[in-house]
């Protein structure tokens, strides 16, 4: 069985690292390059940065900031936000990155998963679905959560693995930034309806949240942010934290 990975997101706007809630209320968090420092010496399993403004102001992703956090950085390193095409891929793996994040640009254009698989990789290709829980179904929404689509969000992950997609990032819309725990229930039916790994995210707000995602779900990570960039969680005492609870952990 795969040990489960622990992963701190870096949401950059205007260069600097921040949180929102749902989406919303964005606050800033840091310098992205220090706490990217800081994650690689607390053990982090890996590293996502996502451009969360890019999409939106229909700009390429900040490819020079890219550069300089892989420089400081040996754990894996994906990065999303403004991936529209095979030179923009290229782009963001030749400044250093190991895995791209499309999310917008997949369900515009499905084959771009399969056109990014057949030349870097399926590894390389992280689908990210933002989903929120409406009138009750999870659907998938796009433009950083700003647009809904039609798409169920279990269809369209079915459908990204289908393409090439070689992981899925899953951001409840509905419980990010609340620190009320992940979205148990949809991560369920999702990491249960794949054979790729899912990474969880939002809603991350005490240890045993991550315990209760490992326990009753078949995700293989989880992602988190401002537990992590306010120091109210450190990663090391989290692990171990995991490894007392007999979760099967990464361990620096």
């Amino acid at each position: 069985m795969l040990k489960k990975r622990i992963i701190p997101c870096l949401d950059i706007k205007d260069g600097r690292t921040v949180k929102g809630i749902n989406f919303v209320d964005i606050k800033d968090a840091g310098d992205p390059i220090e706490l990217a420092k800081r994650y690689v010496e607390q053990g982090a399993d890996e590293l996502v940065f996502l451009d969360i403004t890019a999409t939106i102001e229909n700009r390429e992703t900040l490819i020079e900031l890219v550069k300089k956090i892989a420089l400081e950085i040996n754990i894996p390193f994906t990065v999303g936000g403004g991936i529209n095409s095979i030179d923009d891929v290229s782009k963001i793996i030749k400044a250093g990155a190991d895995k791209v994040s499309i999310n917008s640009s997949a369900v515009k254009t499905p084959r771009l998963i399969t056109e990014i698989a057949s030349r870097f990789g399926n590894q390389c290709v992280v689908v990210a679905i933002d989903t929120k829980f409406e009138n009750g179904e999870w659907k998938v929404f796009v433009h950083g959560g700003r647009t809904p689509t039609p798409l169920k969000t279990i269809d369209w992950a079915k459908q990204a693995e289908t393409l090439g997609a070689g992981e899925l990032l899953l951001t409840s819309m509905n419980n990010d930034g609340t620190k009320t725990g992940f979205a148990i229930d949809i991560t369920n039916k999702v990491s249960k309806s794949v054979n790729i790994p899912v990474i969880a995210s939002g809603g991350a707000g005490k240890m045993h949240h991550f315990m209760e995602l490992f326990e009753n779900t078949e995700a293989n990570a989880a992602l988190a942010a401002s537990i992590f960039h306010y120091g109210e969680i450190p990663i090391p005492k989290l692990k171990q934290y995991l490894q007392n609870e007999k979760i099967s952990i990464r361990c620096k």
